[in-house]
């Protein structure tokens, strides 16, 4: 009965966490229609594609063994955010397309980083714990960025911020995630999604992304 639990709450964090990995679509379309990133920010795409990248590794049976609904997720969310930071590159000023090839180069050489020490180095639990840390020290990073806009709600007094379906996606994602975790006896897991319990939700202007 634990198992069937663990895999009802380990596919709707899947079907949840792919809805809010597609929200940005709009974004998205605005900026391929104007052939222009405007004023967006494409360091979070960034940021949370590092987090899926380390997330889908972990979940890998060799290196996590009964977390493959962790990889599926997070490997789907690594080609959005790919998707995403292309589109990103192609339609970005210069400027702001120099920097995000280095964000994406540091990207790169984090995650091939935690893969390489954790195929040639580690074995067994040690690879475990090493890729369990790495995925969630990056991931409570990135959780706590967006608590900006609580702060601009309590201060502006208004909601307008935090809209309300987004956010209840995101407390109904890490809870999902969170208890997975639990029925699994994870910490890597349900410590880094408790988070997702005070995450607010990305603003209406798209300059910050909820991650995962």
């Amino acid at each position: 009965m634990e198992h069937i639990a663990r895999f009802f709450f380990g596919v709707s964090g899947n079907v949840i966490a792919l809805f809010l990995f597609l929200s940005p679509v709009v974004t998205f379309w605005r900026i391929i229609k104007r052939k222009s990133t405007e004023d967006f920010s494409g360091v979070p795409y960034n940021m949370t594609l590092l987090n899926c990248l380390l997330s889908a590794w972990y979940g890998l049976p060799f290196v996590s063994p009964n977390n493959i609904l962790v990889t599926t997720i997070n490997g789907a969310g690594s080609v959005i955010e790919a998707i995403y930071v292309v589109i990103f590159l192609i339609f970005a000023e210069r400027k702001a397309k120099i920097r995000m090839l280095g964000l994406l180069s540091v990207v790169t050489t984090i995650f091939a980083t935690v893969v390489l020490v954790s195929l040639l180095a580690l074995h067994g639990r040690a690879r475990t714990v090493f890729c369990g840390l790495a995925a969630t020290v990056f991931s409570i990073c990135m959780y706590a960025s967006p608590l900006s806009i609580m702060r601009l709600v309590i201060k502006t007094k208004s909601v307008e911020y935090m809209p309300f379906l987004l956010s209840l996606s995101v407390f109904l994602c890490g809870t999902s995630w969170f208890i997975y975790g639990l029925l699994g006896l994870d910490p890597f897991i349900y410590v880094r999604h408790s988070l997702l319990f005070s995450t607010p939700g990305k603003p209406r202007s798209d300059r910050h992304v909820v991650r995962f």
